[in-house]
C-alpha cells in the first residue's frame, strides 16, 4: 500500500488550517518559548508518551514542545505533515547551523540535547551534493554485507548470550541479551576491538538518554573513535570501518569518525530498543503469543507492529527551516528546530484504520534521509528473537507488562529492564562457550566482505536518497584460512568475555 496523501486520504482527516485552540502558541505567530509547553523530557513522558500526543493533537498537526529544559522546538504529530517535511529538502534542511538559537548563545552548548542534534559533517546532518557524497559512502560500505554470514553471525553471538544466562531459568534481556548483541555484531563489523566497543556503547547510551553527562560522553565518543580509526588505517581489514576509509569519497579522519557515529548510533541504542520492545509485545500480547506457538505468525509481523506503535526511535529528525514558513497553519520559523514525531505520526488518527498489514511506517524516516541500514537492522531484530524463542520456548515476563519502567529521554522508547523466567538450560564451562564461539566466529569472520559495488559519488540523485548500484567486475579475494595462534586468541578473548558478563 503506497503512502497516504492529503487528495487521497483513506479516512477523513483535519483540513490543512483547523482551528486552533484559544492561545495555542503554535498559531500565535511567535516561536514556542519553553513557558508552560509539554515535555518530553521527564519520567511522566516516558511513562505514557500516547497521553502527550494525544494533548498535542489539541494544537493541530504541529504543536510546540519543550525537548529539554530550555530547548522548545515544533513537533510534528501529522503522518502526511511528517512526510511532507521529509520529503521537502528545498525547504526544510538537516543541517544543525541553520539553528539560530545555538549559533547566538540562547541555547548553551552543555545542553544535554545539543550532541543529538548539533552539527557534524556526516550523512544525516548534510544536504544537497554534501549529503549525496557521504551517503554514498555508506550506502557502498552496507553493500558490502554479506547478509547470510551476518545472520548466521548473529545466531551464533545469540547462541553464546543465552548460554551464559540460560543455567540460571532467570535475566534481564535488556541488559544480558539486548543490549549485548549489538554490541557483539558491531565488534565483527566494524573491526572493533571489546576495549574500544565498549566505551562507545557507553557514550551513545548517555547521549539517548539526554544526561548531565552528555556532553562528557560526546567527547569519549570522538576519543573512541579516533583510536578505531588509526587503529584500523594502520591494520585494514575486512570490516565497514577499513572500508569506510578507503572508499572513493576520500573521507577525511573527522568525516570518518561522523559517519560511524551515524551507523553506531543507529546500530546499538535503536536496535536494543527494538529487540525489546518486540520481545515485550510476543510475550505481553496473546495475538501473538498464541499466533507464534502455533506457527501462523512470522516475527516479522511482530516487529512491524513495533515499528508503527512503539517505534524505537520515537522522536528525532529534527529539521531546520530554510525560510520563514507557514505549515497546516503553524507559522516555522528561520532556523527554528522542528522534530518528527515518528511515532505519533505513525499513530495518528486519521490513519489508523488504514495501516493494518501495511509497512508504511516512518520508523525508517522517508525521502532523502531514509534509513539505508534498514534492512540489516530488521534482520539483526528478526534473528535475535527469533532464536531466542527457539532456545527457550516457555520464556515468560516475570513482572506484569504494565509494572516495566521505561527509561526517561525526548528521542527513544527504550524500556529500563526486560526481567523474564523460563526453565534452566544446561550450563557450559566458559572455555566451552570460548572454543563454540572462537570456531564459529572464524568461520564467518572475513566473510561480511563481498563484491564491491561501482563508487556511486558522482551518481545522480533521483531524490529518493538512493542512488543505482552497479556490480564491480572486480571480485574481493578470499581470506586466508584462520591460524592456530589468531584462533588461540580469538577464543581467549570469548573466555575473558564470559568471565566478564557472568561477574555483571
Amino acid at each position: 500500500m503506497t503512502s497516504p496523501t492529503r487528495d487521497s486520504d483513506p479516512t477523513p482527516g483535519p483540513t490543512a488550517d483547523p482551528t486552533p485552540p484559544p492561545g495555542c502558541p503554535a498559531h500565535s505567530g511567535q516561536a514556542p518559548t519553553g513557558a508552560g509547553l509539554e515535555s518530553l523530557h521527564g519520567p511522566e513522558f516516558a511513562a505514557d508518551p500516547s497521553a502527550t500526543y494525544a494533548r498535542l493533537r489539541a494544537h493541530g498537526r504541529i504543536a510546540p514542545v519543550e525537548l529539554a529544559p530550555g530547548v522548545p522546538v515544533s513537533l510534528v504529530t501529522s503522518y502526511q505533515t511528517a512526510l511532507d517535511i521529509l520529503r521537502g529538502p528545498e525547504t526544510f534542511s538537516k543541517d544543525a547551523r541553520h539553528w539560530q538559537a545555538l549559533t547566538d548563545g540562547t541555547i548553551p552548548m552543555d545542553n544535554p540535547v545539543v550532541p543529538m542534534m548539533m552539527y557534524r559533517p556526516n550523512a544525516l546532518c548534510s544536504d544537497g551534493e554534501e549529503h549525496h557524497r557521504l551517503r554514498a559512502a555508506i550506502s557502498d560500505t552496507l553493500d558490502r554485507l554479506d547478509i547470510h554470514a551476518l545472520r548466521r553471525y548473529v545466531e551464533r553471538s545469540a547462541d553464546f548470550l543465552i548460554d551464559l544466562f540460560g543455567p540460571r531459568g532467570e535475566a534481564d534481556l535488556l541488559k544480558e541479551y539486548s543490549a549485548r548483541l549489538p554490541l557483539l555484531v558491531f565488534n565483527q563489523l566494524f573491526g572493533c576491538p571489546p576495549e574500544l566497543s565498549d566505551k562507545l556503547v557507553r557514550a551513545l547510551s548517555a547521549l539517548f538518554d539526554v544526561t548531565e553527562d552528555s556532553e562528557q560522553a560526546n567527547a569519549l565518543l570522538a576519543e573512541t573513535l579516533f583510536q578505531l580509526i588509526a587503529l584500523k588505517r594502520e591494520n585494514p581489514g575486512p570490516d565497514m570501518t577499513s572500508w569506510l576509509i578507503a572508499h572513493p569519497a576520500e573521507l577525511t579522519d573527522e568525516e570518518l569518525i561522523h559517519q560511524i557515529v551515524v551507523l553506531v548510533g543507529a546500530g546499538t541504542q535503536p536496535q536494543q530498543n527494538l529487540i525489546c520492545n518486540g520481545l515485550l509485545l510476543l510475550l505481553s500480547d496473546e495475538r501473538f503469543r498464541g499466533d507464534l506457538a502455533g506457527g501462523t505468525m512470522l516475527i516479522e509481523d511482530a516487529l512491524n507492529e513495533v515499528l508503527w506503535k512503539d517505534p524505537p526511535l520515537a522522536n528525532f529528525c529534527v529539521h531546520y527551516p530554510r525560510h520563514d514558513v507557514k505549515v497546516d497553519g503553524h507559522r516555522l520559523p528561520k532556523g527554528d528546530p522542528v522534530v518528527i514525531s515518528l511515532a505519533a505520526a505513525n499513530n495518528d488518527p486519521y490513519l489508523l484504520s488504514s495501516r493494518r498489514g501495511n509497512r508504511a511506517h516512518l520508523a525508517w524516516s522517508a525521502g532523502p534521509h531514509t534509513c539505508p541500514a534498514k534492512d540489516p537492522a530488521q534482520l539483526i531484530a528478526s534473528v535475535a528473537i527469533e532464536k531466542l524463542l527457539d532456545r527457550l520456548p516457555d520464556l515468560e515476563l516475570a513482572v506484569p507488562a504494565e509494572k516495566l519502567e521505561w527509561r526517561p529521554g525526548p528521542f527513544h522508547r527504550a524500556l529500563a529492564a526486560l526481567p523474564v523466567r523460563f526453565p534452566r538450560t544446561a550450563a557450559k564451562s566458559d572455555e566451552a562457550l570460548a572454543e563454540m564461539a572462537a570456531a564459529a566466529t572464524a568461520a564467518i569472520s572475513g566473510a561480511v566482505g563481498r563484491t564491491p559495488a561501482v563508487a556511486r559519488a558522482d551518481a545522480p540523485d533521483d531524490g529518493s536518497g538512493e542512488t543505482p548500484a552497479t556490480a564491480s567486475t572486480t571480485t574481493e579475494p578470499r581470506p586466508e584460512p584462520e591460524s592456530g595462534a589468531e584462533h588461540e586468541a580469538r577464543r581467549r578473548w570469548w573466555k575473558s568475555l564470559a568471565q566478564w558478563w557472568r561477574r555483571g
